[in-house]
Order: structure tokens, then C-alpha cells, then sequence
């Protein structure tokens, strides 16, 4: 077969690929939006939409959280705990490095009568996140932007060291995870306006 007659459905296909990756992306970054601006219903719609399409999904910055993790805190955040532990087992079982998932695993925990193992996941999930803002915060070029004023470390030492109850600690996890995921954008604005671009920093930091 000749190489012109291949070139429909091969760009055909990649056509719908391209597609296909950019509606999920879309659609999990209008959850996002959704969730942080209180509307968390709202959320649910874009992201059950996305993973459903690819629950593997992660955003490309420098923080690669799940849409399952995404989806799991807005279950939370509309009082839905049931169907935000069993998504949020299943993104445990996809990802074990993310730590919004253990954050929200162990609240969702909690919330449903499992409180030793919620307070192991909620803590762990914690030192994960101080973790990773202390590696970010090591790079020479992007870490000055990145919780420049250790708000987010000290919340997280100060709340591991008091000795909450479940339910301070889990509020703790609720504040401290969107404080984190707001934290991802602020530094890629932040990156943006030092090399002169506009409000989006690009998919790397």
C-alpha cells in the first residue's frame, strides 16, 4: 500500500488521540477550578467525566496529582464519603506517590469509622507533601517560588505535632491539601511573570 493512502487514518487517529488527551485535560482542570472556587458539585461532573475517560490521568506540572485524587476530595467536600473512599482506594492502588491521595484516603477514612488507619494515611500523606516542598524547594531556578514563605511546611510540622483529634486532623488535611494544590498554580504564575510571560507558567513547574 502506498504511503499517501496511510496518511488519512494515521492522522485520523492521532487526530482523535490529540483529542481525546486534551478533553481530559480540560475537563480536569475545570474540576480544579470548580474546587477551589467552592464549587464542588460543580467538580464532580467535570471530573467523573475524566475518569472515566482516563483514570490514570495527571496534571503536567511539577506536582503530577491524579484525577482520582481530584475527584476523591470533591466527593469530601460534598459529604459523599463512601463514594470518596472507594475512589480513593482504587487511586491508591494507581498511584502511591501521590500525596493528595493519602492525604484524602485517610480523611475519607475517618469519615467512615477507619480511624487508625485514616490518622496513618492523613499523616503520612502530610509529610509526603512537606517532603516534596523541600525537594522543590532545593532547585536553584524554580524552588524560590514555591511555598516562599514555609506557610505550608509549618502548618504541616505544627499540625503533626500537636496531637489533633481525628477530627482537627482531618480538617488539618482539608486546609493543608488546598492550600498545596492552590500552591501549584501560584508557583507557575509566579515563574510566569519573572520570565516576562503571561499567567500561565507552562506544564513544567
Amino acid at each position: 500500500m502506498r504511503s499517501e493512502h496511510l496518511f488519512v487514518p494515521i492522522y485520523f487517529s492521532a487526530s482523535l488521540f490529540i483529542s481525546g488527551c486534551s478533553g481530559v485535560g480540560g475537563d480536569v482542570q475545570a474540576g480544579r477550578n470548580a474546587l477551589q472556587t467552592g464549587r464542588a458539585n460543580d467538580a464532580i461532573g467535570y471530573l467523573t467525566r475524566a475518569a472515566e475517560a482516563d483514570p490514570n490521568y495527571k496534571i503536567p506540572y511539577r506536582v503530577p496529582v491524579g484525577v482520582l485524587a481530584y475527584l476523591g476530595r470533591a466527593y469530601l467536600e460534598t459529604g459523599r464519603d463512601t463514594e470518596a473512599r472507594q475512589i480513593l482506594e482504587k487511586a491508591a492502588k494507581l498511584d502511591k506517590d501521590d500525596p493528595f491521595v493519602h492525604v484524602y484516603l485517610g480523611i475519607a477514612l475517618i469519615k467512615t469509622g477507619d480511624s487508625e488507619r485514616g490518622r496513618k494515611e492523613v499523616e503520612d500523606g502530610l509529610r509526603a507533601i512537606d517532603g516534596t516542598l523541600e525537594y522543590i524547594a532545593e532547585d536553584r531556578v524554580y524552588g524560590f517560588f514555591w511555598d516562599p514563605g514555609m506557610q505550608i511546611r509549618n502548618d504541616i510540622r505544627n499540625s503533626l505535632a500537636a496531637k489533633l483529634n481525628n477530627a482537627q486532623l482531618a480538617m488539618a488535611g482539608e486546609r493543608i491539601g488546598r492550600q498545596f494544590d492552590d500552591e501549584i498554580d501560584k508557583a507557575r504564575r509566579d515563574d510566569a511573570r519573572r520570565r516576562g510571560g503571561g499567567g500561565d507558567g507552562g506544564g513544567g513547574n
